[in-house]
């Protein structure tokens, strides 16, 4: 009975969250700090794609900078490596470098993204990989240097100030790999 209730009551503020009432909207995601959960991370990116006041952008930023649950790093991570979000994946970044959840199972999605995105996508992604706890899966170590590989290997001319940032993940990550095989 309480779920179907819980349940009841995320629906009425995903609802006010969508409407186009700026003060609504303020109040659905001061709500949503106390009672959501994971299946509201997509809703609130959605709605940073949106027109949205500056003050909701911010403070749909910082509930996702003050997260502490690890069951959100999936929504998380499917919303940052999802195309349509890319116009706001480098502020998810550093909403997730912010963050007291461990993503170190997701080091290699961080390196991909370095590898592939802007300069400031790189910045966020070092910063993540910089702070990264582990443990850390050989595969996914396997996995970055395979990233990191294919980058020096392309041939196309490179942002210097972007390979620098590359150049220290690719210490990180050899870093890491060094302890593993200890």
């Amino acid at each position: 009975m309480t779920d179907r209730k819980e349940n009841k009551k995320l629906k009425e503020i995903i609802a006010e969250l969508n409407t186009g009432d700026q003060s609504k909207i303020a109040r659905s995601i001061k709500s949503l700090e106390s009672h959501g959960d994971s299946s509201v991370i997509k809703p609130l990116a959605d709605k940073l794609l949106t027109d949205l006041s500056e003050s909701n952008r911010k403070a749909i930023l910082e509930l996702f900078s003050s997260l502490k649950d690890s069951s959100v790093c999936v929504e998380i991570m499917d919303i940052v490596q999802n195309d349509h979000y890319i116009s706001i994946r480098q502020e998810l970044l550093t909403t997730i470098w912010n963050t007291k959840v461990d993503f170190s199972a997701y080091i290699d999605d961080f390196v991909e993204i370095a590898v592939k995105g802007s300069f400031m996508e790189t910045l966020d992604c070092l910063t993540i990989i910089e702070n990264l706890e582990g443990p850390f899966m050989e595969e996914d170590i396997l996995e970055c240097q395979l990233h990191l590989k294919n980058y020096l290997e392309d041939t196309s001319e490179k942002d210097k100030q972007k390979a620098q940032l590359l150049s220290e993940i690719a210490i990180l990550i050899k870093d890491i790999n060094q302890k593993l095989m200890d």
